[in-house]
């Protein structure tokens, strides 16, 4: 496997990577996304401040008096249900439009990837397990899907949600607003640990999964060759090995991923307790400003504010599975293209009464090689079909040679019958004529041209 596609993400770089390249199709929906985010946030923040105007300003003073006029009161609850109902219309609206973006996303990705695969040159699709490539367009892409989809705008709206809490706890009460922050402190504290220890086992989930479709890719192409040679226990005995290592990586990797979300939650419900014991402390010995209000509005707060943390720990999985995912997408996007410095063509030609070749458009049945010179001047050499092979060596690795020193002629029309064991170099000779691979060193000459010289496209 390429160490390349096989290294650990660093999640994010990647991540920042892939909202680029949604951001650079999608700037105006994702901006539309946000604005959505920020009226549910804020209405979100508003509907938690409630309980304090409803118990302080309303309810109280009303029992107080003994008044039985409820209409300031009901005039509040129906302000709290169209602040809500605006919150959740928001939510739908930015959903729906993250599905658009994130599938959009997909399809352009893919699009991109497989035109950059066809670029790319023979001797990648040699020293890779063709299943390993599908697994990149089809589990690989599809962990970037739920991060779009979903974990991308919880972890926005969490953010924001956060930020607009916290500034309201800090006009509401400051003294309260410390036992919260301290609790986020602790909670971002172990989303980080776990987060770094599960990422490197997302990564070799997915390069397990990869190598496990693979494995099945190549044993389905291969299974007349199995049942030929009863390779049948061996391949079982393979698969199994590939298959546990995948049970292990995603093991360990879900394993911590799955043991946050708990964590925070109980942390959370820590803070919600302490929350409630120091106000009710505060507010019966009149102490920092307490009122019942503030105590029920900043336990619903103190919720609004630690909340979003456990949410995002529940996305952690989906994000690091993601960056993996990711790493492998770009890998391949990244391979280098396959080049061609050829500048000698293929044409149609015919002959003039001098003898001489010249090129036209129509289909004569003759061929010639267009060979254009530094002073300007083209000269055109008929196809014949002469190869010739000069002191060629050729390796797939550098330091193990396949070829030595090897010289041949096949002469034009004449057919030539290579024998030999396995690894012989039958095949690699075929493969180096139509240029899959460059040789080290000597030549290869068509009809006395170098096929360095000549363009891929005419030479195949």
């Amino acid at each position: 496997m390429n160490p390349k596609m096989s290294r650990p993400a660093d999640p994010a770089a990647v991540l920042k990577r892939v909202i680029r390249y949604m951001l650079h199709y999608y700037k105006l929906p994702f901006a539309l996304v946000v604005l959505c985010i920020l009226i549910n946030a804020g209405a979100s923040v508003l509907a938690a401040t409630f309980p304090q105007t409803l118990v302080d300003d309303y309810i109280m003073p009303m029992i107080a008096s003994g008044s039985t006029d409820f209409s300031g009161l009901a005039a509040q609850i129906l302000r709290l249900v169209v602040i809500m109902a605006l919150g959740v219309v928001a939510a739908f609206a930015y959903n729906r439009i993250m599905i658009s973006i994130s599938q959009g996303t997909m399809c352009r990705l893919r699009n991109e990837l497989f035109h950059n695969m066809e670029a790319l040159p023979i001797k990648y699709f040699d020293t890779h397990a063709h299943g390993d490539i599908m697994s990149v367009y089809t589990n690989d892409i599809d962990t970037l899907r739920q991060m779009l989809g979903q974990s991308t705008p919880q972890i926005i709206n969490s953010v924001i949600t956060m930020a607009a809490t916290l500034v309201t706890m800090i006009f509401i009460n400051p003294a309260l607003t410390v036992i919260s922050v301290l609790t986020a402190v602790v909670m971002f504290t172990v989303t980080k640990n776990f987060s770094r220890v599960s990422g490197k086992y997302y990564m070799r989930q997915q390069r397990d999964l990869g190598a496990v479709d693979g494995f099945i890719e190549e044993m389905l192409d291969g299974q007349k060759v199995v049942k030929v040679f009863c390779h049948e226990e061996a391949a079982k005995a393979d698969f199994a090995k590939v298959n546990e290592a995948l049970r292990e990586s995603a093991d360990l990797a879900n394993r911590y991923a799955n043991l946050l979300m708990p964590i925070n939650n109980n942390i959370g419900w820590l803070s919600y307790a302490l929350v409630a014991i120091v106000g009710s402390v505060l507010g019966f010995n009149g102490l920092a400003g307490v009122t019942l209000g503030t105590v029920i509005t900043f336990v619903g707060l103190n919720k609004s504010f630690t909340q979003p943390i456990t949410q995002v720990s529940q996305q952690v999985n989906f994000v690091v599975t993601a960056a993996a995912g990711a790493q492998r997408v770009f890998d391949l996007m990244d391979q280098k293209h396959e080049t061609d410095e050829g500048y000698v063509e293929l044409v149609n030609a015919k002959e003039n009464a001098d003898g001489q070749l010249e090129e036209v458009a129509e289909r004569t049945n003759v061929w010639a090689w267009k060979h254009p010179h530094h002073d300007g001047t083209t000269t055109y050499t008929r196809l014949e079909g002469s190869v010739v092979f000069e002191d060629v060596d050729f390796g797939y690795d550098e330091n193990k040679l396949v070829l030595h020193d090897v010289s041949l002629w096949a002469k034009p029309g004449q057919k030539i019958a290579f024998v030999g064991a396995t690894g012989a170099g039958k095949t690699t000779i075929t493969n180096l004529i139509n240029r899959f691979y460059d040789i080290s060193s000597g030549k290869i000459l068509y009809d006395g041209i170098d096929i360095m010289n000549i363009k891929k496209a005419d030479l195949r």
